[in-house]
């Protein structure tokens, strides 16, 4: 497993940050809306924030019209990466379970022959 998905699951673990990031799949939103939808205090969504800026989840902007306001959106290359790794995951798990199908279907005919 590469360093970059050990960051993106660590920064998902978190239930709030997980919660985030699905409400910037619909959009980018400035961070103060983020805290508001997430029931957050604006110092600890700005410490979620930064936990997915620093995985690379989010991109940071700030509009022309004003240098205070933080709007973050999601970047898509960690989360090609997850959905890679989690379809080889899912891919080795079906092959292992059909084997042991297989495995399982044969020992009974085995038994049915004696």
């Amino acid at each position: 497993m590469s360093a970059n998905l050990d960051r993106t699951l660590s920064a998902l673990a978190d239930p709030h940050r997980r919660r985030a990031i699905e409400l910037l799949r619909e959009r980018a939103r400035p961070a103060g809306e983020l805290a508001r939808a997430l029931g957050l205090s604006p110092p600890a969504m700005s410490r979620h924030l930064r936990t997915l800026r620093d995985a690379g989840l989010v991109a940071e902007s700030h509009p022309a019209f004003d240098a205070r306001v933080r709007v973050y959106a999601l970047k898509a290359e960690p989360m090609a990466e997850l959905a890679t790794w989690l379809a080889e995951a899912e891919q080795l798990w079906t092959e292992q379970l059909l084997a042991l199908k297989t495995h399982m279907e044969t020992a009974a005919d085995h038994e049915d022959d004696q």
